[in-house]
């Protein structure tokens, strides 16, 4: 009994986690990010080639392979064609990353029980939860990163198995550079150490050798991949390096303080996150300062160490919510102890707090019918939404007047994964596009006109994907290629028709059909010209 006591919590933050990330996985549309992973995957095992990467048969040496790697042994296992099996990767690195922190805030002294939130806390978190079904690069990187800090910690605070964690956190920090390359060090690794020296201090007299292990270990590992592409493809190699170290500060640029509105990307928990971020006002309320101070002095590292970085996206911002829920959870468990005794101004400021979430929960049936393009076909999910997100709301509101902040806590994460469970599929009723055509169809028309086809300059990721195969571009880099043959398929951006003209100006251009991707039409501003394509038999 003591041993099932003691695995409860690690087991419900499973079944949590996978309850809010499998169900639906493949119901929302691939984007270019992904698409650009699954391509890359696709390529590896068809043309047999896992460490020269490509995308479009080019090569593709932005990111490191580990996540690829990964995605191609899930295609290879559930196919190309199952997106839910390909997204299964992703949903195993962060309920990895869940588990890791859950382990990480034990050590930092706290209960198991408050570790269990926390961990609740950073699943439920917005980037967290979408970041876990979407197979991207970032949680890869982030989470074996977590497990790196894990044992790095155990290195730094115990005195048995040093070797033992120091070459787990070397492995670990590894597995996330060969990830993302050295993101994550910084937005994750580096805010770790500057807390950890201004909380605890270093105390390096017998572990030195072993933190130089971790870094020697995780460096080798790290520095292995591209080093080989370095030498075996060396101009490529150096063509990709330097054009992703011009985006760094000249691409997508935002100033200093883009992030600092950092805490609303914890979705739900919005208001308990910001509030725990104050200092003065927590340091008498929480039960272990210590470690209440490290998270939050990791999460501000995290934060400034991004706003230095000219070159700004709001995904960015995952790893900050790492610490944050850990920082949050103070918060939580302040309540947790201390709610039914609240002064009258903490308890309006955790009515508002929570009881906004629970009247949201109580809302939410009636404002879908209006927001919703249309209900036929999901009449079924809406009902299931609303009987839940109704139910959810008013347990809510009922514990915060009974001053049950349990239920309160434990109903909003049922809220969160009746939305995830019932909710998603009404994403449906927001899409529709009349002109919709996947490139899919192509293969249909290239066997009819006994074509081969190809685009012009600019390839879309996203139809590279949906297509199933590379689709050769005429123009890369400036340098154009003309096909062999007399008569082809074109694929020409909207915006390069004038380049097309100028290209085959002696050749006859026939317009055959528009292929359009986008999930809506072209009155909504969320319309992309970049998923759109005309096509065009190009004849000498």
């Amino acid at each position: 009994m003591k041993e099932l006591l003691h695995h409860k919590y690690p087991l419900l933050l499973l079944a949590v986690s996978l309850t809010l990330l499998l169900p639906h996985l493949d119901i929302i549309y691939v984007n270019i990010m992904e698409a650009r992973n699954f391509i890359t995957a696709r390529e590896m095992v068809s043309n047999d080639n896992w460490l020269l990467t490509t995308i479009n048969n080019l090569p593709r040496y932005e990111k490191p392979p580990l996540p690829t790697w990964l995605t191609a042994l899930a295609g290879i296992l559930f196919g190309f064609d199952s997106l839910f099996g390909l997204r299964l990767p992703v949903v195993f690195a962060t309920v990895f990353l869940v588990l890791m922190s859950y382990k990480f805030s034990k050590n930092l002294g706290l209960t198991q029980k408050q570790s269990f939130h926390n961990g609740l806390l950073l699943i439920t978190s917005f980037y967290i939860f979408f970041g876990g079904r979407d197979n991207q690069w970032d949680m890869y990187t982030h989470s074996f990163m977590m497990a790196s800090l894990y044992f790095l910690w155990k290195l730094l605070q115990e005195d048995s198995a040093k070797a033992k964690n120091a070459i787990l956190s070397g492995l670990f920090f590894g597995f996330s550079f060969l990830s993302k390359g050295p993101i994550s060090l910084y937005a994750l690794f580096l805010p770790f150490l500057i807390a950890y020296g201004f909380t605890y201090g270093f105390k390096l007299r017998s572990r030195w050798h072993y933190g130089i292990l971790v870094l020697a270990l995780g460096t080798a590992i790290g520095l292995s991949w591209p080093l080989y592409v370095r030498f075996a493809d060396p101009e490529s190699f150096l063509e990709t390096t330097t054009r992703e170290a011009s985006r760094w500060a000249s691409y997508n640029t935002r100033p200093f303080f883009y992030y600092w509105s950092f805490f609303t990307q914890s979705g739900i928990w919005t208001i308990p996150s910001l509030i725990a971020l104050l200092y003065p006002y927590m340091k008498t309320r929480v039960t272990n300062l210590k470690a209440y101070r490290f998270t939050l002095f990791w999460t501000l590292a995290s934060v400034i160490l991004l706003s230095l970085i000219p070159e700004k996206k709001s995904r960015y911002l995952l790893p900050v919510l790492i610490p944050m829920a850990l920082n949050t959870g103070f918060y939580i468990e302040y309540f947790f102890e201390k709610f039914k005794t609240l002064a009258k101004n903490e308890k309006r400021m955790a009515y508002f707090a929570f009881g906004l979430i629970g009247i949201i929960a109580v809302a939410l049936p009636f404002i879908l019918p209006f927001v919703l393009k249309a209900l036929d076909g999901f009449w079924l999910w809406y009902v299931l939404v609303a009987i839940a997100s109704l139910v959810c709301g008013i347990i809510i509101i009922r514990s915060l007047l009974k001053n049950n902040f349990g239920k309160v806590f434990y109903s909003i994460i049922a809220f969160q994964i009746c939305i995830m469970v019932f909710g998603l599929p009404l994403i449906g009723a927001f899409l529709g596009n009349p002109d919709y055509y996947s490139p899919q169809k192509l293969h249909a028309v290239k066997a009819k006109e006994h074509i081969e086809i190809y685009d012009l300059q600019n390839y879309c990721p996203e139809m590279i994907w949906e297509y199933g195969e590379p689709i050769p571009l005429i123009i890369n880099n400036d340098k154009i290629k003309i096909p062999k043959e007399n008569r082809f398929g074109l694929l020409v951006n909207i915006d390069d028709t004038a380049r097309l003209r100028e290209t085959f100006k002696d050749y006859k251009i026939e317009k055959m059909l528009t292929v359009d991707m986008n999930p809506v039409p072209k009155s909504k501003k969320s319309h992309k010209k970049r998923l759109e394509r005309d096509f065009y038999i190009v004849s000498r």
